[in-house]
């Protein structure tokens, strides 16, 4: 990974180095102040699980927000070696898993595209490797490894200097401080894994050097971490679109992740602080998923396309085929196929930070930039029918059942698919060719803080501020047009990779050669087209300003202020006017225009906030906090126009996306009520009921059959469906909360949560019809026990969410998940006081991903795959194990 530092940096690092040794020249004079403090920071403290319990146990007392928080009481050590399962741990958090790894977090019942997540207090651009992922504006967590991290706050009530953005609630990520730690601190740790299902050796390595003067004028902190490691999939992706298809599916990725982060803080004196802090992350997700296709709606083996329905034995009431009975006079053809992609995802942070200090008033200001790339550099396809000549591929016999959640396949004969059975060459599947969609995420901001101490009437201070961003978000795309001589390659070569299992079967299947699909499509490459269908930019400038005091009178301490924000945004991308496709233009483009379209739309909000906290006694507080908070539109909600299924091979799978800069952020009023008892070090009891009114969900009008006067080349009689983003509604959140953590003098103690969210909305506000909020699970329960002293300590924990809808335009559409629960086990030895073994087990119970159709069987607005319960995907669950030894010193 290389750092590119640009002038601005040049200059603050100068700045900071000279600042610094100008206060060297002073420290003789404040060599015995610099010894007090040291004898105050440098304390023995308890490390460990009991610790961080403490810690995030005090950070919510203190808070006069509704908070929780997970800390890292060591060097290197959250609770969890995934930073998404530390967070799954709070009362009221549930993580959205993406390919194996914790990607996004909802708070108390709301949809994760309404939590806020910040480095420090600022944003983090993201995007995503997935070409088919939706684009929001949460962060893929699965980029930050959490060795990196000193600390998480979720902010689930909103206050006046809190950055707007998220309804549900706020992430705040801390990274460490190089003066908050020891002179020539160094950690170092390396971790093995592997899965139950990812076969191959996972690789970690993590490391951390913090030096600071001995007057602690001035620190550099320095930590990195890398990952190499394979992520395999194994289940069934089922549309049912195409002739009944079930397709037992693998999707293997190899993943390199690397993170890089450097921060020098000063302290000149005990009024100026100055700081710089610099974070890169990158994600390498280079895969291939391939599939095994079975038909449950032909018996023609002779026959190009699927035309009878004599395998199906018995329909659901969307009429889709749930069990099908294949034997010597009906067998079913197979079709294999193989998506590859090579992906890629970074984010890039540079903040600087300063701070002045008077009598009764203190200055802070931030500055910084963020910015993020992302997507597929190369999609491929390649596939092989029952029609290509050379080919030997295995007829299944045998039944399909999917009348459950899950669907079960039973072969009476052998399904192995080996290299043999391919024709000896293959070549670039046409309807797929090449495509590269980059995506580009940037933001520019600057805050302003003034904070002004007092005492008048029970008022202790008043807070004030500004903000402004400029925040830039970018999509394209290109086709590649083929020789016209197309070269063909040999299949030993493009499935060279040895033998993966299929689907949940296990049934053998040649591996790809991800390096020898992309030579080939490379070969076969003779231009480069954009598709203008994929093109988009959304410009937003935002600027924000409050007000708010703190105050503390009668055992009552809170603040109560006031935010105005205001956004400017604008869209440009080329309007679908039915321009007809020009020669040597590729399809995708036909019917669209050659100019570009600019829309404009501005908003504004004032956002109101109170939180309070009572010492009923010294040890139980109530707490009251009421707020209005928004959360701003995808970005994908605003692209003018986005088609999928063009030029594929599936009748009926046309759709158009229309978006619109006019719509209005989502706005929530929201309250919360809570009693928290205290008692002992760390320990307490609490328990909150909270409420949310949220209004202008975002959502996608479904208009079936429409004739855009674009025909699909494959299948000309065609109609569209058309998805066109409003404002539509809103709904409710009510819940509760209960939390404990509890620790016993030998050793030993637990903590446990539970959180019920009833989480609302109109049924017409999603194309499902169904009342629920995206993401959002009734319950959720955590509980951990551990035992823990000097030198070992062992922790099991249990973490479960009920059911949840997932909602995505496109292929994918909205299906329910099914109750996801993980068993953890995770255990320690201290060989002594610098080097540490530890051990994890994560999902002993081996949880299956479980999706399937919800809608109503009669609800034309979604496939017939996302209706009647039908079982459309699920995936293997997996158990993961991983060893590790560090060291600090």
């Amino acid at each position: 990974m290389k750092i590119k530092p640009s002038p601005i940096a040049a200059a603050v690092t100068m700045t900071l180095l000279s600042v610094a040794f100008a206060a060297q020249a002073q420290q003789a004079d404040k060599a015995p102040a610099a010894k007090s403090e040291a004898a105050q920071l440098e304390q023995v403290v308890v490390t460990g699980i009991r610790a961080s319990l403490q810690s995030a146990t005090n950070i919510k007392r203190n808070s006069t927000a509704v908070v929780d928080a997970v800390s890292a009481e060591d060097v290197g050590k959250l609770p969890d070696s995934d930073v998404g399962e530390s967070l799954g741990r709070l009362p009221g958090i549930t993580v959205g898993r993406a390919f194996g790894q914790g990607a996004s977090v909802s708070v108390r019942g709301s949809d994760p595209q309404m939590t806020y997540t910040t480095l420090n207090g600022q944003t983090v651009a993201s995007t995503g490797w997935y070409d088919q992922a939706t684009v929001d504006r949460s962060f893929n967590y699965s980029l930050l490894p959490s060795e990196l991290i000193g600390g998480m706050e979720v902010y689930k009530s909103s206050q006046a200097d809190l950055t707007e953005g998220g309804i549900g609630g706020t992430v705040i990520v801390k990274t460490r401080k190089p003066l908050d730690l020891k002179a020539n601190t160094v950690f170092g740790s390396v971790k093995f894994g592997k899965g139950t299902v990812s076969t191959d050796l996972s690789k970690d390595v993590a490391g951390l050097y913090s030096w600071r003067n001995e007057g602690k004028t001035f620190g550099v902190l320095v930590a990195g971490a890398r990952e190499n490691s394979q992520y395999i999939r194994r289940g069934i992706e089922s549309d049912a679109g195409w002739a009944g298809d079930v397709a037992p599916a693998t999707f293997v990725q190899d993943r390199k992740r690397s993170a890089i982060n450097l921060t020098l803080q000063a302290k000149p004196t005990d009024s100026i602080e100055l700081g710089l802090n610099y974070l890169s992350l990158e994600l390498t997700g280079d895969n291939t998923n391939s599939n095994l296709y079975l038909f449950t709606g032909q018996n023609d083996p002779n026959a190009e396309q699927p035309n009878a329905i004599t395998n199906c034995v018995q329909k659901n009431a969307a009429g889709l085929c749930v069990k099908a009975e294949a034997g010597a006079n009906n067998p079913v053809n197979t079709f294999i196929q193989t998506w590859a992609r090579q992906g890629k995802m970074s984010s890039d942070s540079l903040v600087l930070n300063g701070a002045f200090k008077g009598d009764s008033f203190k200055l802070e200001a931030v500055a910084g930039e963020t910015k993020a790339k992302g997507g597929t550099s190369h999609t491929m396809n390649y596939g092989v029918g029952w029609w290509d000549a050379g080919q030997s591929l295995p007829k299944f016999k045998g039944t399909i059942d999917a009348t459950g959640k899950q669907i079960s396949i039973s072969p009476s004969v052998p399904m192995d698919v080996s290299v043999s059975n391919l024709p000896k060459q293959l070549a670039p599947t046409g309807w797929a060719t090449d495509q590269q969609q980059p995506n580009s995420d940037k933001e520019r901001f600057g805050q302003l803080d003034a904070t002004f101490d007092f005492d008048w009437a029970g008022l202790t201070a008043f807070k004030t501020g500004l903000r402004t961003t400029s925040h830039k978000y970018a999509q394209s795309a290109l086709r590649a047009k083929f020789n016209k001589d197309v070269t063909l390659g040999n299949a030993s070569d493009l499935y060279s990779g040895g033998t993966i299992k299929m689907g949940p079967n296990g049934w053998d299947f040649p591996k790809a050669n991800l390096s020898a699909m992309a030579d080939l499509y490379v070969k076969n490459t003779a231009s480069w087209t954009e598709q203008r269908s994929s093109f988009a930019e959304i410009e937003e400038s935002n600027s924000a300003a409050y007000g708010m005091f703190e105050f503390e009178k009668a055992g009552w301490r809170g603040n109560f202020g006031l935010r105005y924000v205001k956004t400017d945004v604008s869209s440009r991308g080329y309007k679908f006017d039915g321009t007809p496709l020009a020669a040597n233009d590729v399809p995708n483009n036909d019917g669209w225009g050659r100019s570009i379209d600019e829309q404009k739309a501005s908003y504004s909000d004032w956002l109101p906030s109170l939180n309070a906290a009572y010492n009923i006694d010294k040890n139980l507080v109530l707490r009251i906090a009421a707020a209005k908070a928004i959360t701003r539109p995808n970005f994908e909600y605003m692209f003018q126009a986005k088609q999928a299924g063009y030029n594929d091979d599936r009748a009926g799978n046309l759709s158009m996306t229309m978006g619109t800069v006019s719509l209005k952020p989502q706005s929530s009023k929201q309250f919360d009520l809570g009693l928290e008892y205290y008692y002992g070090r760390g320990n307490m009891v609490s328990a909150a009921v909270f409420h949310k009114t949220i209004d202008n969900f975002v959502t996608a009008q479904v208009q079936t059959g429409v004739d855009l006067k674009v025909y699909d080349p494959r299948f000309p009689a065609d109609r569209w469906t058309v998805n066109n983003y409003l404002n539509a509604g809103g709904g409710k959140i009510n819940g509760l909360e209960a939390q404990i953590n509890h620790s016993l003098d030998n050793g030993f103690g637990f903590a446990a949560s539970y959180t019920y969210a009833d989480a609302k909305a109109p049924g017409t506000s999603y194309p499902d019809r169904l009342a629920l909020f995206t993401q959002s699970s009734k319950h959720t329960a955590n509980l951990v026990g551990f035992y823990e002293n000097e030198v070992y300590s062992a922790r099991v924990a249990y973490n479960w969410r009920s059911k949840y809808m997932i909602r995505e335009t496109g292929y994918y559409s909205y299906r329910m998940h099914d109750p996801y629960g993980s068993l953890d086990v995770s255990a320690g030895w201290n060989i002594n006081k610098n080097l540490r073994l530890s051990l994890e087990a994560v999902n002993l119970l081996k949880q299956d991903d479980v999706q399937y159709g919800a809608a109503d069987a009669s609800n034309t607005n979604v496939k017939g795959s996302m209706r009647a319960g039908y079982p459309a995907w699920s995936f293997m669950g997996e158990t993961t194990y991983r060893v590790g030894l560090s060291a600090k010193f």
